[in-house]
């Protein structure tokens, strides 16, 4: 394997920092094996144990290195399943040292040297506790709370101070074994190697012993060489793709930004410019939820579709809306709303077309919840029964997930007849985990609301007055999520009373325009979700041609030669 099949390989694995990492894996591998290029190694495994010998009784001599236990030969149990000839390895502990970090990271002083810390980038210490290249390796768990992982291993060189909570391996002979070669094979398996040695309960750590125990390839410097230089090679394509994403965001965060906040001079060639762009500016999935938010955002300020001014203006639909509530009201069939006495609004911060209008929830929407008295004296779950509940884990943002239901005896939903959801509603949960979620519940059943969840359901007589799929995208677009959480109470447990539901303004258009917009919106939410597949797609593609190269670069050079190891 040469520098053009690693460029033209890393050109297939697309810009997945997830690839990128399996294509070191790859290139580890491979020298492993003896795959990596056709080259005289000059060396062999007897060879370098013995001059490695040669180099430990040097440093006992000298006192730099304690007396070493005899070496143990390797057995196949020690190896991770992706390995396969127990005869190619030797210990970490008897081909370098592992030293523990000297400087404590929180009382460092700043200075001229590098010190290494568990995070990627680097601070500065007044003093070095090593000279040389080394592998480092984190001893505690990047996540804690009994759970063992660690997020990346360090490569450093010349003179730099070490946490201590990092070891560092230093090779006894960099001639022999490279610290870079130790530092890429470590961290391409460092899942199999490291992390399943670690131990503890709340605390999870590595013991010296058990990193000196890692299993290392006895792999000729020659090859070592080429790896280091292939992983250099590595560096550069990470670097450019690095810089690539940064002016992909760029470019994807200018060009959105100009939607988000249109100017009307501008706004066409804006759009047509984003158009363009849109293959260049999602090439993850991260980037396709911006774009969603960009549409939904430009759906509710009225940019996504063009106004017609033959339509109706919203003004006289919530006229004809505010007749029919006080017809329910005379006729005691709804209570008269109680007044808001702390009205919070953003109406003033959006400028919208001349036919839309600000209305809130409590001039559309019957809101309501379980009362509490009802829920301690009737409500029982059952996980089988005639009417099935509405759970905050049920509700979704956009529809409701009906897995898990729990469900009600019809007699008892029947008692609760006002908590009950008998036609097209909105459902709001508010409190808990995933307070603000917004559903758009469209039943042809009964259901009914568990105690954390509310119902937004249309005044009996306007269910043709609004367009109840444009106010479900509205309350999921960015203006309407600041509108939910203007009124999130920062307690212990956030939550929403139905007088602050209530109080949510939505952004009303034509009614004839709801439905153009939903329209416009569910077409294009379809191409995202399309460019989502592709994307999905091509990544599934690339893990399995990356996943079969590993396996090739670590199965075993012949037949023969694995039966003799197995003998």
């Amino acid at each position: 394997m040469n520098a053009s099949l690693l460029s033209a390989l890393s050109a297939a694995i697309s810009d997945n920092p997830v690839h990128v990492l399996q294509l070191r894996k790859i290139v580890v591998a491979l020298a492993i094996s003896g795959r990596l290029n056709e080259v005289d190694a000059s060396i062999g495994r007897e060879e370098i144990l013995a001059l490695l010998g040669d180099v430990k009784r040097r440093l006992i001599s000298q006192r730099v290195l304690a007396k070493q236990k005899p070496i143990v030969a390797i057995t196949r149990d020690q190896l991770p399943e992706d390995f396969i000839d127990p005869s190619k390895f030797v210990s970490l502990g008897h081909i370098a040292r592992v030293e523990k970090g000297k400087t404590g990271i929180q009382q460092a002083k700043p200075g001229p040297y590098p010190l290494v810390v568990t995070a990627a980038e680097r601070i500065t210490a007044d003093h070095y506790d090593f000279d040389g290249a080394a592998a480092i390796i984190p001893l505690v768990s990047s996540t804690g709370h009994g759970n063992a992982s660690i997020n990346r291993l360090h490569y450093q060189e010349g003179q730099f101070a070490l946490g201590t909570i990092l070891a560092a391996v230093l090779p006894h002979d960099p001639a022999l074994f490279s610290a870079r070669f130790l530092f890429e094979y470590l961290s391409a398996f460092k899942e199999e190697l490291l992390v399943s040695r670690m131990s503890g309960t709340a605390n999870v750590t590595l013991t010296f012993g058990r990193i000196e125990d890692v299993p290392v390839p006895l792999v000729p410097p020659v090859i070592q060489q080429q790896l280091d230089e292939l992983m250099a090679l590595c560096d550069e394509l990470e670097a450019a793709r690095t810089e690539r994403e940064t002016k992909r965001d760029r470019l994807a965060a200018a060009s959105l930004a100009r939607l988000n906040n249109p100017d009307p001079e501008t706004f066409r060639d804006d759009a047509r410019f984003a158009l363009d762009a849109l293959l260049a500016v999602t090439a993850r999935p991260d980037q396709i939820k911006q774009l969603r938010q960009t549409i939904l955002n430009l759906a509710v300020r009225g940019k996504l579709v063009p106004q017609d001014p033959a339509d109706e203006p919203a003004e006289e639909l919530l006229k004809r809306i505010a007749i029919v509530k006080r017809g329910l009201v005379r006729a005691k069939k709804l209570k008269e709303s109680k007044k808001i006495t702390n009205f919070i609004s953003i109406r003033d911060a959006l400028e919208l077309p001349d036919t839309w209008r600000w209305a809130s929830c409590d001039e559309l929407f019957f809101v309501t919840k379980l009362a509490g008295f009802e829920y301690t004296k009737h409500f029982e779950l059952k996980d089988q029964g005639d009417v099935p509940v509405i759970r905050a884990q049920n509700v979704r943002p956009w529809s409701i997930e009906e897995r898990n239901l729990k469900y009600l005896p019809l007699k008892t939903s029947l008692i609760l007849e006002r908590s009950a959801v008998t036609k097209p509603s909105l459902l709001i949960t508010f409190i808990g985990a995933g307070i603000g979620d917004v559903a758009l519940l469209e039943t042809d059943r009964r259901w009914h609301l568990a105690p954390n969840v509310a119902k937004a359901e249309l005044f009996e007589g306007c269910e043709s007055l609004l367009n109840l799929k444009y106010a479900v995208l509205f309350l999921n677009s960015p203006i309407g999520r600041t509108e939910i959480f203007k009124h999130v109470k920062t307690t212990a447990q956030p939550s929403l009373s139905m007088g602050t539901i209530r109080d949510m303004d939505i952004v009303i258009p034509p009614l004839a325009e709801q439905y153009r917009i939903v329209a416009k919106v569910d077409e294009l939410m379809a191409l995202c979700d399309q460019l989502e597949t592709s994307l999905t797609s091509a990544d599934e593609a690339r893990k399995k041609l990356l996943d079969a190269l590993l396996a090739e670069a670590l199965a075993p050079v012949d037949a023969e030669a694995l039966q003799e190891a197995a003998e």
